[in-house]
């Protein structure tokens, strides 16, 4: 967790929940299922800050950079207005929120599938089959549109119904003949006796940003850097091994690298490899160098990288 500190901490003339003048506003959820994994991204790639309790504003450290703390939903829509510069939420809420925002990176974290499912119990197993019926959702524009294709000329349209929160919960209680919700493991929608009859898009967490703000280009190049590198490095380890010039060719197929392998010449004669490789391969290729006949072979851990 980001350290606490007392108000004379604050940038000098910064008002309580306010972002002084100069520096750039980033959005990140306030809590949720993507709060700890934006939290943890961020001190990975060095953004230090510090947040005054019970503010929603947090200033960094190093970087003219105000942390605004807002719900994942309505990030896009900050963005996409300007009101703030960078944001980090799911590309579902991008989509739902309907606006002009453009994507930096895909974080990696917070996938999950936005899907039409209906009670197992009723053997649905076509989404026309609830076209022209009642949907409850929190995401009004994305199954609005969705529907609007299955219904076509047809005099019976879709009733789409704004529900917040426990959407699982409306088919049971007689509300819809289908919701439109997330599905991250399933467990939920299982419980609430429900199954998937139609995927309609996937999402994971994205960093966005505003088209517009260009004066901020250079500070978000940099974050954009920062972050990459921090994602690099927790997806690639570093090998390290020794191996006979007569296997050199062998071995760099078992670890050609993320871009290329560094190559030294030893003393004996023989060469020092090091590289990058995807750490959920790693035990793997350990394996195979070890079959060809490489020595010392080494995994180490990366902090973060610049690539």
């Amino acid at each position: 967790m980001p350290p606490m500190a007392s108000e004379s901490s604050m940038p000098e003339q910064a008002a309580a929940n306010s972002s002084p003048e100069g520096y750039m506003r980033f959005a990140i959820p306030k809590k949720g299922r993507l709060y700890e994994k934006c939290t943890a991204l961020l001190s990975g790639a060095g953004v230090e800050y510090t947040r005054l309790p019970r503010l929603d504003v947090a200033y960094c450290h190093d970087l003219k950079l105000t942390l605004v703390f807002l719900p994942a939903v309505d990030i896009a829509t900050y963005v996409g207005d300007g009101n703030v510069t960078l944001g980090i939420t799911g590309e579902d809420v991008v989509r739902e929120s309907c606006v002009k925002v453009a994507t930096e990176i895909k974080l990696g974290f917070g996938r999950c599938r936005l899907c039409v499912q209906a009670q197992a119990s009723k053997g649905i197993k076509c989404p026309s089959e609830v076209a022209g019926g009642r949907i409850v959702t929190s995401f009004t524009n994305i199954a609005s549109s969705y529907f609007s294709g299955l219904d076509g000329g047809s005099a019976a349209k879709t009733k789409i119904k704004f529900v917040s929160g426990s959407v699982e919960a409306a088919c049971g209680l007689g509300l819809a003949d289908a919701v439109v919700d997330l599905v991250e493991t399933g467990t939920t929608m299982r419980a609430a006796g429900l199954e998937i009859i139609s995927e309609i898009m996937t999402s994971e967490a994205v960093l966005i940003s505003n088209p517009q703000a260009t004066a901020d280009a250079d500070k978000i190049a940099l974050l954009v850097r920062r972050i990459e590198g921090y994602i690099t490095s927790t997806r690639y380890v570093m090998i390290s091994y020794n191996v006979n010039a007569e296997f050199l060719d062998a071995a760099c197929i078992v670890t050609p690298g993320k871009c290329s392998p560094t190559i030294q010449t030893l003393l004996n004669g023989d060469k020092a490899v090091s590289c990058l490789i995807s750490k959920k391969e790693a035990a793997k290729k350990m394996d195979d160098l070890h079959d060809i006949g490489a020595t010392d072979i080494l995994i180490m851990q990366i902090a973060n990288s610049r690539m």
